[in-house]
């Protein structure tokens, strides 16, 4: 009987075109998961779930969920850039799905708060994002997203930074479209060559403040309502002095109130005074005086109060949590007449309001 055989020679030759084979699939696999503008450095990376991270820089885990909140910012029925907090499905890809949802009649509109309304231009595709090194998301947008009116161009400058730097590591954003890279936007020709960030500014006000060389922007909040709804907070960018203690002159600016003429809502008393601040290891201590409380038998101070203070004192540097004291007032209550015992974080005042 004759035995037939294999020979070695064969064997080698079969399992190197096998992992030829392989490595071509492998490279051709790799080209497809591309997802960014062209020319871009190999180091740079888009945005996805697996390597967001939260405060304390743990990795945040979506993939057990088949939706996820995500900050997006809207336009509402006043013209303002307003972050709502929406359920999306969960995405490998976050930047550019968070951009796709900002599209009008896109994805987004089954999902609009009631008066709220998508900011880029309709038909505008999200050809890729990609992060560099140095926290710049550079943006590559089809050719649709050059039909918009020219009052809308800063709204959408600040929707897509604001959406944007919502996400670990990202600083500032660059204009890309349909692969070319812009230098200033293109139906008024604002200048965004060297990108736009939150420092920018959003739904600037007039301030009091005239003097640019003792004042610097800061952005505070403000309650906003539109027919009758659940009041939200709206992000302002005004000037204050900087010749004061940069935290007093921020919460006096919350007590001037907002621009005459505006949406926005005044939530602190008349004849609401600040009397001190003191930062001690994140928190700030913030004084006021009686008026500041509302109630009559019972004094208390208004959630949307302590809602504007915790999140515009919390966007400046240092500042993790707010104290708020009252002279001559032993504990603080809140609306709800429980002691506000303890420093209040921005993750406590946006739980409450969903934001």
């Amino acid at each position: 009987m004759k035995t037939w055989g294999i020979k070695p020679l064969s064997i080698i030759a079969f399992i190197s075109i096998g992992l030829l084979t392989g490595c071509l699939f492998e490279g051709e696999q790799s080209l497809e998961e591309m997802d960014g503008p062209p020319e871009e450095e190999a180091t740079n990376t888009e945005v996805t779930s697996d390597n967001m991270e939260n405060d304390e820089g743990e990795d945040i885990e979506e993939e057990t969920s088949t939706t996820v909140q995500r900050e997006l910012y809207l336009l509402d029925s006043n013209g303002m850039v307003v972050p709502q907090t929406l359920e999306l499905p969960a995405s490998e890809t976050v930047a550019a799905q968070a951009l796709e949802y900002l599209v009008k009649d896109g994805p987004v509109t089954e999902l609009l708060p009631s008066g709220f309304q998508a900011v880029l231009p309709a038909g505008t595709q999200i050809q890729g994002v990609n992060l560099k090194d140095d926290g710049t998301m550079i943006v590559d947008v089809s050719q649709e997203f050059e039909e918009y009116e020219a009052e809308e161009e800063e709204k959408i400058l600040q929707a897509m930074t604001y959406t944007l730097t919502q996400f670990d590591g990202v600083d500032r954003i660059k204009l890309w479209i349909n692969g070319h890279e812009q230098e200033t936007m293109p139906v008024s020709g604002t200048p965004i060559s060297e990108g736009v960030s939150r420092s920018d500014g959003i739904n600037y006000q007039e301030s009091s403040v005239n003097d640019l060389v003792n004042s610097e922007p800061v952005t505070v909040y403000y309650p906003s309502q539109q027919d009758g709804q659940e009041v939200y907070q709206v992000p302002v960018t005004t000037r204050v002095t900087s010749e004061d203690d940069l935290y007093t002159s921020v919460v006096q600016s919350l007590l001037n109130g907002p621009e005459l003429g505006t949406s926005l809502l005044q939530p602190f008393n008349a004849g609401a005074e600040v009397m001190d601040t003191e930062l001690s290891e994140g928190v700030l201590t913030v004084s006021f005086n009686e008026a500041m409380l509302t109630g009559e038998e019972t004094k208390a101070l208004s959630e949307e109060a302590l809602t504007s203070l915790v999140m515009s004192l919390t966007n400046l540097p240092d500042v993790e949590s707010v104290q708020v004291k009252v002279e001559g007032v032993e504990e603080v209550l809140n609306e709800a007449g429980e002691v506000i015992s303890e420093p209040v974080t921005l993750n406590d005042v946006t739980k409450v309001k969903g934001l």
